[in-house]
């Protein structure tokens, strides 16, 4: 008996191909959009009918066992070429999770429930692209959140340093230490409050030129570093978006040889006529060379 492969375009045998049809995916997303509003109505549990409630939460409980047994049915089909996939995984937790009796030391598990909405993730196809670019821009983030660490560490010494020997409890409170300075800069990055909250309590404490301090701070964290999180996720959601365009052309190529192939034959067999077709489909060869060769990243000088 063939085996199962976590290729859905592929089935081994009935139980594989039931599972991996679009139908029951289909289904599948609709019931996590439907138990994401039944725990979004379930937050006003306090202002609805008790029956209301009873019968919210056994659906939920109902919705569950349907999770259950579709993560059963993938066990039973893939059996351990099922955790292959990152994304198995995360529906095992996440189901595993909310099967726990949500009562008693497990209370604090009933707020997880509405992480199954995040499935959403890998069922629908154009949130698992833009999910798995994300990811793979994850490594470049760290070392850009490194580099941003360093510069809020140095500018936290020095407005320790400047502003933290003062008399005003306020300013204490902002600058006393290097966490409290640390934690300050932060808000100025994020640039909440900023101006009232943070620089102008400290000009009014005796340091009317702390503007400076702040707007080159200002301008290096939020603008210039904090941007390189926007260009990363941009790359990466445009490589993942070129790799889907190459993977595209490459089976019309494909198809395109194979039709030219069928059409040479027949042009041998009809003694050597000049075919139409032909040119037409070299010419739309020629076209997605050129398509291809325009949406391929430019090459390093």
């Amino acid at each position: 008996m063939k085996r199962a492969t976590l290729d859905t375009e592929t089935a081994n045998f009935d139980l594989e191909r039931a599972i991996e049809r679009p139908w029951f995916r289909t289904f599948i997303m609709v019931l996590i959009i439907f138990n994401a509003v039944i725990l979004g109505v379930l937050t006003y549990r306090a202002s609805l009918p008790h029956e209301l409630v009873v019968g919210l939460e056994v659906i939920d409980a109902a919705v569950t066992y349907v999770f259950a047994a579709e993560i059963l049915l993938k066990l039973v089909v893939y059996r351990l070429l099922f955790f292959r996939s990152g994304w198995n995984w995360f529906d095992f937790i996440v189901v595993g999770i909310s099967m726990i009796p949500g009562a008693g030391a497990f209370s604090v598990l009933r707020a997880l429930r509405v992480l199954r909405v995040l499935r959403l993730l890998h069922v629908v196809p154009v949130m698992k692209r833009i999910t798995e670019a994300l990811l793979k821009a994850l490594p470049g983030m760290g070392a850009i959140v490194a580099v941003l660490a360093l510069v809020t560490y140095v500018a936290a010494v020095m407005a320790t340093n400047m502003f933290g020997d003062t008399e005003t409890e306020e300013v204490r409170q902002l600058f006393g230490d290097l966490p409290s300075s640390a934690l300050s800069l932060f808000q100025v990055m994020t640039m909440d409050g900023w101006r009232f909250e943070v620089m102008q309590k400290v000009i009014d404490d005796g340091h009317p030129l702390s503007w400076m301090f702040f707007l080159i701070f200002i301008f290096v964290a939020s603008f210039a570093i904090l941007n390189l999180f926007i260009a990363l996720v941009v790359d990466s959601l445009a490589e993942e978006q070129r790799a889907v365009l190459k993977e595209g052309f490459g089976e019309l190529e494909g198809e395109i040889e194979d039709i030219e192939e069928e059409i040479e034959e027949e042009r041998e067999q009809a003694g050597g006529a000049r075919s139409e077709i032909l040119d037409l489909l070299r010419e739309l060869q020629r076209e997605v060379a050129e398509l291809k060769a325009a949406v391929a990243p430019p090459s390093a000088p």
